[in-house]
């Protein structure tokens, strides 16, 4: 009977299946073809039939995400919240969440089937019904919500339980005032057993309270365990709190540790050593901080990339460079995934690169260009190599500059500048190959790509102002290229070199005659390559006057007379005169701030002395740093990381830095950190919950003095051991033990005051008669023993003859 009593069930639940997907096929044909009717829609919902009433709330739901207007039906609707389908209420309470805001009033008329929910035997019922309530944004409701809080932070379930730490929030929007309830609600989340509870609990902890630090100590080291076992989102959470945990709770001390020097063998004595050399400073962790961070090492190999972002926060923010090498391989595992997630994960290797550069050598191969890779994703790749460059072997250099040369003959003209700026910063990074990258650089300044050769005699001023002694050879070179040269950048750059060498080997220098050359077609040339003509006449005329002031002055030495000094209109030396001609052009140039200039060098040029100050001063050598310098700084895996260049000033509004190290002998007590004892009871206890049974066995178990695995005695009289689980039999044998003794204990007393001499008889009479018992009770034991093996033998043999069966 019972077998068809189940096929009967089987084929009920399979004729609804079918009856549902024929209903949702027919409802998706005819909802792409007509307009759901409301009339209909309303006689669904108050049918008596749960799958009408059924059919009629996705109609209703439907009608909402198309953005129908739905509110007419709320009545409808909240009619069917008492419904025992689960299916229904959940459909019911989504349609609740979205329009009682709308509506209060008849939101509120369902608050108390909603209250009745949080009995239901189903804790999904229970759990649904809370989240419920929580998310009704009535003010009034908000000490109902924090009831049901409370009763639902004690609940049986986890899952009603994270249920209830999820809704915490919710009711402190609703009311602020209800902080102290809920804080200590959340306490009581914060230290629950199940993983999942825990991580919703720190999630609201963030939320609505990220400073109290104090309800963090007594539930840290579970914390640190469980934080392998929560979910994606839990474990991001956590992880930034223990980020804050640690920078708060941690100070940062260090000891010396022993250089291990190389031996001089010719000192056998120590006769002529140092022995008062200093050790070397390393950082000494906290104990609780180290389990902090080898709990999260797991995390290291998870498919979600903010997880993997987050451990290596924590290892870059409180850990040691040892911790920081653990997290580069999966940092670079993410490059493997979309574009999006490859810029991201290359925002924080940059970060990382920035200070442990030489750890990212042997991964250089995954840093190549590919064609695939969008402008931000290249970018990033481009200035890791040229982070890593320095640090690499002669062959990864070789084999970066000839992919940066490559790049740099390509024909997006975005790519060609970052491609030469990055040859720029190799060669000022290391200067052993700083030749080649010259020449290299030296090879594009005729190129017919204006971008190209003006980004090139940019990087090439850079390299020749870091030694400008050593490239007056570069310089000459340069100049004879300037016919060559079209790009007014290009140009103006080359004839800025030429002035600034315009010093050297007295009236031999190339300026005055490159000078004459570039009058010769002074009306053609761009503004910009204008005003460096203007400046390289200046520069050559001040020379000129330097040197004839040196004259003057061997001259009064020698005691020869001193020659008259000549105005300018007078002097008829050439550079004099082109000096003059420089001046007459420009009067005539239509722009109006060339002629500024002119005027402005004329009356400098009056005085020599200041001239010098103001025109051959010393140029600093121009550095070249990593674009992601101004990123330095910043938390990894926030948006101010990300957005650092386009944030402004101010940076990302919202953005929180990560606190200072807490000073040594401020931080909090580390007592405060200990696990309770086991045999208290569960911490749920403490919002009015009624504690399970078998944690009161548990606890109770935990608590006796005999139940530990350290005693060697028998827990009931038939010689089990003290150290495994005991079942219900050693209960009771316990418990009559305890009776049996309390028992003795009275008749000794009562023996005690009758003659001292008769209890100890007694008590010798007992003591033969409990050995006996005990060797009784051994015989018993093993013949069960014995029974037990035969009943296994007979159940091998039965099993043997149905295999061969």
């Amino acid at each position: 009977m019972e077998s068809i009593a189940r096929i009967s069930s089987f084929l009920d639940s399979a004729r609804e299946l079918t009856l549902d997907a024929a209903a949702a096929a027919r409802s998706s044909r005819s909802s792409s073809t007509r307009p759901i009717d409301k009339n209909q829609v309303k006689k669904l919902l108050d049918s008596r039939n749960e799958r009408e009433v059924l059919d009629g709330l996705r109609r209703v739901l439907a009608m909402m995400g198309r953005s129908q207007k739905t509110l007419p039906l709320f009545s409808s609707v909240v009619k069917n919240v008492a419904s025992t389908n689960i299916e229904i209420k959940k459909l019911v309470y989504i349609y609740l969440l979205h329009h009682a805001e709308s509506d209060p009033d008849l939101a509120l008329l369902s608050i108390n089937t909603i209250q009745k929910s949080l009995s239901d035997q189903n804790p999904q019922v229970r759990a649904l019904a809370l989240r419920t309530m929580s998310g009704i944004r009535v003010p009034v409701i908000s000490q109902i919500v924090s009831l049901a809080i409370k009763k639902g932070a004690g609940d049986m379930s986890a899952y009603v339980r994270r249920a209830a730490a999820l809704a915490i929030p919710k009711c402190y929007r609703l009311d602020p005032s209800q902080l102290p309830q809920l804080l200590d609600y959340l306490s009581t989340l914060l230290g629950d057993k199940q993983y999942y509870v825990a991580g919703a609990a720190v999630t609201t902890f963030l939320e609505i309270c990220p400073d109290r630090i104090d309800l963090i100590h007594k539930h840290y080291r579970s914390l640190t365990k469980m934080i392998v076992d929560m979910d994606e989102w839990s474990q991001i959470a956590t992880l930034r709190l223990m980020a804050v945990y640690a920078r708060k709770c941690f100070p940062r001390r260090t000891k010396t540790v022993k250089s291990n020097k190389a031996v001089d063998l010719n000192d056998f004595y120590g006769e002529g050593s140092d022995n008062t050399s200093e050790g070397e400073q390393v950082v000494a962790l906290d104990p609780d901080l180290v389990l902090l961070l080898n709990s999260i090492k797991p995390l290291l190999q998870s498919r979600n990339a903010g997880v993997v972002v987050a451990v290596s926060r924590c290892y870059a923010a409180i850990g040691t460079a040892d911790y920081v090498k653990l997290a580069i391989g999966p940092l670079i595992s993410l490059l493997r995934g979309s574009q999006d997630a490859q810029q991201l994960a290359l925002f924080n290797i940059v970060s990382i690169c920035l200070e442990y550069a030489a750890e990212f050598v042997r991964h250089a191969r995954h840093f190549s260009v590919q064609a695939t890779d969008t402008q931000p994703v290249w970018e990033l790749k481009l200035e890791i190599l040229t982070l890593i460059f320095p640090h690499a072997t002669p062959h990864i250099k070789s084999l970066v500059l000839t992919e940066l040369e490559h790049f740099s003959r390509g024909s997006d003209k975005t790519l060609v500048q970052e491609a030469v700026r990055a040859i720029g910063r190799c060669a000022q990074s290391d200067t052993a190959t700083a030749p080649r990258c010259l020449r290299l650089l030296l090879s594009q300044i005729t190129s017919l790509d204006g971008t190209l050769a003006a980004e090139s005699l940019t990087v090439i001023r850079h390299l020749i102002q870091q030694d400008p002694s050593a490239h007056v050879a570069t310089v000459v070179r340069l100049a004879k290229n300037l016919d060559s040269a079209t790009d007014p950048q290009a140009r103006a750059t080359i004839i800025w070199l030429v002035g600034e060498f315009s010093g050297l080997g007295g009236e031999d220098n190339i300026a005055a005659d490159v000078l004459r050359i570039l009058l010769k077609d002074f009306a053609s040339e761009s503004e910009i390559a204008k005003r460096q003509i203007l400046l390289l006449g200046a520069k050559v005329y001040l020379h000129y006057l330097n040197r004839q002031m040196e004259q003057d002055q061997q001259n009064e030495s020698n005691g020869e007379v001193k020659a008259p000094i000549k105005l300018l209109e007078d002097d008829d030396h050439p550079v004099a005169k082109l000096w003059r001609y420089v001046l007459l052009l420009v009067r005539y140039d239509t722009s109006y701030d060339l002629r500024d200039r002119a005027r402005l060098y004329k009356s400098l040029l009056g005085v020599p002395q200041l001239a010098t100050l103001m025109l051959l001063a010393p140029k600093p050598a121009p550095q070249a740093p990593s674009p992601s310098e101004t990123r330095k700084g910043y938390t990894l895996g926030s948006a101010a990381l990300v957005l650092a260049g386009d944030a402004g000033l101010h940076g990302v509004k919202g953005y929180e830095d990560l606190p200072n190290w807490v000073e040594e002998g401020r931080e909090p007590d580390p007592k405060l950190r200990h696990v309770e004892p086991i045999g208290r009871p569960d911490s749920r206890s403490r919002v009015g919950s009624v504690v399970p049974a078998a944690q009161s066995l548990d606890a109770a178990a935990a608590a006796r003095p005999g139940s530990g695995g350290g005693r060697g005695g028998k827990s009931n009289g038939f010689g089990g051991g003290g150290g495994g689980e005991k079942t219900l039999d050693d209960w009771l044998a316990e418990d009559d033990s305890i009776t049996v003794k309390k028992a003795v204990g009275i008749g000794a007393e009562e023996e005690e005051e009758e003659d001292e001499s008769e209890e100890e008889e007694e008590t010798t009479e007992e003591d033969e008669e409990e050995e006996e018992d005990d060797e009784d009770d051994e015989e018993e034991e093993e013949e069960e023993e014995e029974e037990e093996e035969e009943e296994d033998d007979s159940d091998a043999e039965e099993d043997a003859r149905l295999m061969k069966g």
